[in-house]
């Protein structure tokens, strides 16, 4: 009987166009995936060039002054980008992955990012990710829609539950062939994700695997659960299309309002204005005033003492650290509604599997807004760090050429994603479960 109806499957030029458009768009979101993926280690290894030049440069330049070298010199810190960023690109391609900063006042460096082609952002990527998310369902619904009531509309299905053994074994059949060739392509796009992305073959890329045949799982279950409403095949055709705009396109737009409304960002701009108004400020300021805040942050460089007449370099430093000092506040409360945002996208998606699939790829990668959060936290701390070196040799007027340099090597950030497989899926497993059995139960009488 398989054979027989593979062959009736295959018939249709629908299922072959539907397989080629999926095997074509999946070479291209795979290329796309590569180049984004190329563009962002080449900037990584121009970065490494770039700072040696730079620090030899500048070094050459200001050989009498370290602090005025400081002033100058700038250090990278890269997030090192994940290959499985190619398959799920996320919010990386917003979201700077090298940050250049030197020791002055931070949060007006932290948010540089490349210029990139806005129309080119609005549009979005084909990544891998957004074709299983987006395309993979509208093909399983031109494959299943029709399986049972176009037997039904051309006569033959009171032949089958006369003739067969079991009707509903029939059905089974048909489906299972389907998910079957969805998954053989699905494989083929994944296992040449991998040759071409050079994934590594480890836990995480077996969650996303994993993941994706669960989605696919979760739209050929709610096929399932339509075709067994008896219903005509373009009363099926709507619903299960319905079904896909509000789950696709709708819900994550009425999503992403609420929480974009709930936890509206005024502190980015706040922020930004405060970290350059309080530096600003300082030039007008008693030099003792504003080095006396500069102690009360680093009681150890106290012993420093700083010029009333003249430029200091101790007084100049102390302004810069007081425009971040003096944002604090605000950037701590803007991070703290990002987490909320995240939290509560977490919360929702539980409910909707695409979302959960989007947000479960994008952890997995490290290509959400949370990972770009934990590395604009790490680049304050390896700000900090520097400031810590170099402080106290600007402080003692040390020479530049008492420093070595050439220990000044771009840095990593290199992150854990606290994804948690089971907590995740447990959700959208559970939907799949429940269209089943409802769909079986429902029409059991219709089964021998």
């Amino acid at each position: 009987m398989y054979a027989l109806v593979i062959k009736q499957f295959f018939r249709s030029k629908t299922v072959l166009l539907a397989f080629g458009i999926l095997l074509v768009l999946g070479v291209l979101s795979i290329s796309t995936g590569k180049q984004f993926l190329s563009q962002k280690q080449k900037a990584v290894v121009k970065t490494i060039e770039q700072q040696e030049k730079h620090l030899k440069t500048q070094v050459d330049l200001h050989q009498d002054d370290l602090g005025l070298l400081l002033y100058y010199l700038k250090f990278s810190y890269i997030n090192k980008i994940d290959p499985l960023a190619g398959v799920s690109i996320g919010q990386s391609d917003l979201n700077s992955h090298i940050q250049n900063v030197s020791i002055l006042n931070l949060e007006g460096q932290k948010y540089d990012t490349d210029l990139v082609n806005p129309m080119r952002l609005q549009v979005g990527n084909l990544d891998l990710s957004f074709l299983i998310i987006f395309l993979f369902p509208l093909v399983i619904i031109a494959l299943n829609f029709n399986i049972l009531s176009e037997e039904i509309e051309k006569g033959t299905w009171k032949m089958i539950t006369i003739q067969g053994n079991s009707s509903f074994q029939f059905l089974v059949i048909k489906l299972s062939i389907r998910i079957f060739f969805v998954s053989i392509v699905l494989a083929a796009l994944f296992l040449l994700a991998k040759i071409i992305l050079n994934i590594p073959f480890n836990l995480n890329f077996i969650y996303i695997i994993t993941i994706s045949y669960l989605y696919m799982l979760f739209w050929f279950a709610v096929c399932f659960f339509v075709i067994l409403l008896r219903k005509s095949s373009s009363t099926n055709a709507i619903v299960l299309l319905a079904s896909w705009l509000v789950l696709v396109v709708f819900l994550p737009v009425v999503v992403n309002n609420y929480i974009t409304n709930t936890y509206s960002i005024e502190e980015a701009f706040t922020m930004t204005i405060k970290q350059r108004d309080e530096y600003h400020k300082k030039w007008d300021t008693n030099k003792i005033e504003t080095v006396n805040k500069f102690y009360k942050h680093y009681p150890q460089f106290s012993k420093y003492k700083v010029k009333e007449d003249g430029f200091s370099w101790l007084w100049y430093y102390a302004m810069q650290q007081m425009g971040d000092d003096e944002s604090k506040q605000e950037r701590e409360a803007m991070y703290n509604k990002i987490k909320s945002r995240e939290k509560l996208s977490a919360k929702i998606a539980q409910f909707f599997p695409p979302l959960q699939v989007q947000l479960s790829m994008n952890t997995i990668a490290n290509t959400s807004l949370t990972h770009q959060v934990k590395f604009l936290n790490a680049t304050t701390k390896f700000h900090e760090d520097l400031r810590l070196q170099f402080y106290p040799k600007i402080f003692e007027n040390k020479k530049t050429n008492t420093i070595n340099w050439k220990e000044y090597t771009p840095e990593f950030f290199i992150a854990k994603n606290n994804f948690t497989f089971l907590n995740k899926l447990f959700p959208m497993v559970l939907i799949t479960l429940i269209l089943i059995v409802v769909g079986v139960f429902t029409n059991s009488k219709y089964f021998k």
